[in-house]
């Protein structure tokens, strides 16, 4: 994960939380946490505890997450040797500096560098850094599921025109062909919940439209015709009979080679029990079959599928 996919990520899921971003460039982000983010982010269980329990209006920290940081680094460096140039020519002009400095003190002037500056924590963000761990797991616990429409792609001319809009139900199902080797497979579906249409392939469909959160104007979403139990029935159906069409001669490879090492190892403890002593004998047993179960659960062909994650897109048109 290079600098600028870390910092497209960030930026998502500030947006995501809404948090009140400061500041920002190409390498850093200046930002003030939500009130969401602030929990998952500070470990700070105590402070929140205390705002639940008096209903208190919650005071979140400003970060300064810094994406690049021998860019960010760099750009700082250039703004201090500018910022000293700058008052050097402006020790130049004693004079006005001196009456500056005595009307200064003749009012009882403060000024206002002499106040101590607000304390910003700064991260570094990159790939194996444990803010941005603490970024993938916050996403990943919220982001198991979404609910998002289209935006359209131009507005109606007529106000009072509405656009159909039908529920589609995304399902991204990981399969896993396991024995002493192993094989994964990422399957993303979509269904209609008006109509019961399944396609496959359904995320390259929804990364041609731009989504959003929020209820876009001058639609309306259409009923739906199947319920969601329906709709994960005809993801499995339809995912069965995919995987019934696949070649399995790894499975019977894998049964094979289960059934060797389960020889070897009967040939090596079935003596071991026959000769222990009787006060032994349970504990080669057991040890026995312990050893199976291990090698069967290392051999064992199997074919396990599972939802990562799946989310309600209402997308333009009636299917």
């Amino acid at each position: 994960m290079n600098e600028k996919q870390v910092h497209k990520f960030v930026n998502r899921y500030l947006e995501a939380t809404e948090c009140s971003i400061l500041e920002k460039s190409p390498t850093h982000f200046t930002v003030k946490l939500s009130p969401h983010a602030d929990r998952e982010l500070t470990n700070r269980p105590y402070y929140w505890s205390f705002v639940d329990r008096v209903g208190a209006d919650p005071e979140t920290m400003t970060f300064l997450f810094v994406t690049d940081k021998h860019k960010y680094d760099a750009a700082e460096e250039l703004k201090k040797t500018e910022a000293a140039n700058a008052q050097a020519e402006e020790a130049v002009n004693a004079q006005d500096a001196a009456a500056n400095a005595a009307l200064g003190r003749s009012l009882g002037f403060v000024h206002g560098s002499l106040a101590a500056p607000i304390r910003v924590p700064r991260e570094d963000l990159f790939f194996g850094a444990r803010k941005l761990e603490q970024l993938f797991e916050a996403a990943k616990a919220k982001g198991s599921f979404v609910h998002l429409f289209q935006e359209p792609e131009r507005r109606s001319a007529n106000p009072f025109a509405s656009t159909p809009y039908t529920a589609w139900l995304g399902v991204n199902m990981r399969v896993e062909f396991a024995s002493d080797r192993k094989r994964e497979e990422i399957h993303c579906y979509g269904i209609s919940l008006a109509t019961g249409l399944c396609v496959e392939h359904f995320y390259d469909r929804l990364i041609t439209h731009k989504l959003t959160p929020r209820l876009p104007a001058n639609i309306h979403i259409t009923k739906n015709g199947i319920s969601f139990n329906k709709a994960l029935n005809i993801v499995e159906q339809t995912l069965e009979r995919k995987l019934k069409s696949y070649d399995y001669s790894w499975a019977e490879g894998a049964s094979a080679r289960l059934e060797e090492e389960l020889e070897r190892i009967r040939g090596y403890y079935e003596p071991l029990v026959k000769n222990a002593l009787e006060e032994n004998r349970p504990a080669v047993e057991e040890q026995f079959a312990q050893r199976q179960s291990e090698i069967r659960w290392q051999y064992e062909p199997r074919v396990t599928a599972s939802a990562i994650n799946c989310g309600i897109f209402h997308l333009e048109g009636i299917d």
